[in-house]
């Protein structure tokens, strides 16, 4: 561990010394771009554009600004802020679970704007520095959120399950503890329950991932300096924090944590320690969720939260249910997770853009489902196909499950027409069960958007890395996902 440690820290070092030009002229360049992205005359509606060719030249113009000031670009930009060298005040650090390489790449083509000739790139593809290897402390390969996130939270591989410990179930330092010996106020903010594997790998230190109630105890209970690890929790999971044997969110109350229940609770201005509770268990689907709060609004609010401590912030940004889309081997659910996440990321950029002082990281714990743009032999992908589903598979099965004359409602919810054949194989997953109903509805899905999945589990490829800001050097290029946790406890130790 101590030679792991070692080569993080001297390639953290090498990589600030080597790339920090390089990185200062990146970060202006980012800034920049995205300004240019929203310059009047420049921006574009996500959907629906104006006209065709309108748009295509103005998407022309913007690629033509961009290249230019890619070949050109050689002094400070004067309107933003210092980028610090290499050590940050706050870090927001995101992950999308089960987001591998086949996820970023299908939403690249998932908002595509037809009207244009180029593929517009996406916040991901302005941020990407590297790869990360996942493969867990065994010879299995494959991880789990768990083992993943335990090497991200701690810089130490461990089991598939593990919670915050070792191979041998005992406790490992993790970059929240380390943020908050030094007086840094700290955040989650999940679409899953809060006490779920990834997040709970940075707050809790437990033999399983399925020990839920110990897990939502150990929020409250394990302390440092008289005070929980986190500040601002925000999430899903009240039916483990208002239990029959124990009421954890009276505990909170009690030491002047602010909780909320629900959207309109979750006010933008509030202040001092909260915990958000939206769902019993884990948040709906964004695509099928009215009520809210989603990511993007969670992700503002905690950071607003923490926003004011003038040792920095620790935030933890998790798009769960990414991996949940891949698990069911759903393009509709897993796109419109990311997308949604994606915009948690957007927004985390600017704010980091501003200020200058903050690094933002982004990752993957591992990718799931296999999925592949192209199937059964087509040399095709129908990212709008997906796009124009209204609601997931699941929430359309429920929704026409038992009506019996569905074909056309249903089939301007999936945004194309259906044909006889397809509409008697639906009539009869329909009669079978809501699961063979949901599940005939995904593969006519797949089928038209010409998608294809080897799994309903994880696979190990790697993972990319995506950063900006003060410390971003130090995730460029090929690392295991311990490295990435252990350069996450070298730039909080050296504060």
């Amino acid at each position: 561990m101590r030679e792991q440690t070692a080569i993080a820290r001297d390639r953290a070092a090498m990589a600030a010394s080597n790339q920090q030009t390089e990185h200062q002229r990146h970060s202006r360049m980012g800034l920049l771009t995205n300004r240019l992205s929203f310059a009047p005359g420049l921006s574009r509606s996500p959907a629906h554009p104006a006209g065709r060719g309108t748009t295509s030249t103005c998407a022309r113009l913007r690629w033509r600004i961009r290249a230019a000031v890619t070949a050109l670009l050689v002094g400070p930009l004067s309107a933003a802020p210092a980028i610090a060298e290499t050590t940050p005040r706050n870090i927001i650090f995101m992950i999308g679970d089960g987001m591998g390489p086949a996820y970023t790449t299908a939403y690249r083509h998932y908002r595509d704007d037809p009207a244009t000739e180029a593929v517009e790139p996406t916040v991901f593809d302005e941020l990407l520095v590297g790869m990360s290897s996942t493969h867990p402390a065994d010879s299995t390969v494959v991880t789990d959120s768990a083992a993943s996130a335990t090497a991200l939270a701690t810089g130490q591989k461990s089991y598939n399950g593990a919670i915050g410990v070792d191979v041998r179930k005992r406790p490992l330092l993790s970059v929240v503890e380390v943020a908050r010996r030094r007086g840094m106020s700290v955040g989650i903010a999940v679409t899953s329950q809060i006490n779920h594997a990834t997040p709970a790998c940075f707050l809790a230190h437990v033999d399983s991932r399925k020990q839920y109630n110990a897990i939502a105890d150990a929020y409250l209970d394990d302390r440092i300096e008289g005070r929980p690890k986190a500040d601002v929790i925000l999430g899903g999971g009240l039916e483990y924090f208002r239990r029959a044997d124990r009421d954890l969110v009276a505990g909170f109350a009690e030491l002047g944590f602010e909780t909320v229940f629900a959207a309109d609770e979750l006010r933008a201005d509030g202040r001092g320690p909260l915990l958000g509770l939206f769902a019993e268990v884990a948040l709906p689907p964004a695509l099928d969720d009215a009520a809210g709060p989603r990511l993007p609004a969670m992700t503002r609010a905690a950071i607003d939260r923490l926003d004011g401590n003038e040792q920095g912030f620790f935030l933890l940004v998790e798009g769960s249910q990414i991996d949940w889309g891949g698990h069911a081997n759903d393009v509709v659910y897993a796109m419109s997770e990311l997308d949604e996440f994606a915009e948690s990321v957007r927004l985390a950029r600017d704010y980091a853009a501003s200020r200058g002082d903050t690094l933002l990281l982004v990752t993957a714990d591992h990718s799931t489902g296999g999925l592949t743009l192209g199937a059964g032999g087509e040399y095709q992908w129908r990212g709008d196909v997906v796009r124009r589903v209204r609601r997931t598979p699941a929430a359309l099965a429920e929704r026409y499950g038992q009506n019996s004359d569905f074909g056309a409602a249903l089939s301007r919810d999936l945004g194309f027409d259906l044909s006889r054949a397809e509409l008697a194989a639906l009539r009869v997953a329909q009669l079978k069960s809501a699961h063979d109903f949901t599940r005939a509805i995904r593969g006519l899905i797949d089928q038209h958007s010409f998608t294809g999945w080897t799994t309903d589990g994880h696979t190990a490829v790697d993972v990319q890395v995506f950063a900006f800001g003060p410390g971003s050097a130090a995730f460029s290029g090929q690392h295991d996902n311990a490295a990435v946790g252990n350069a996450l406890l070298d730039l909080l130790k050296s504060r």
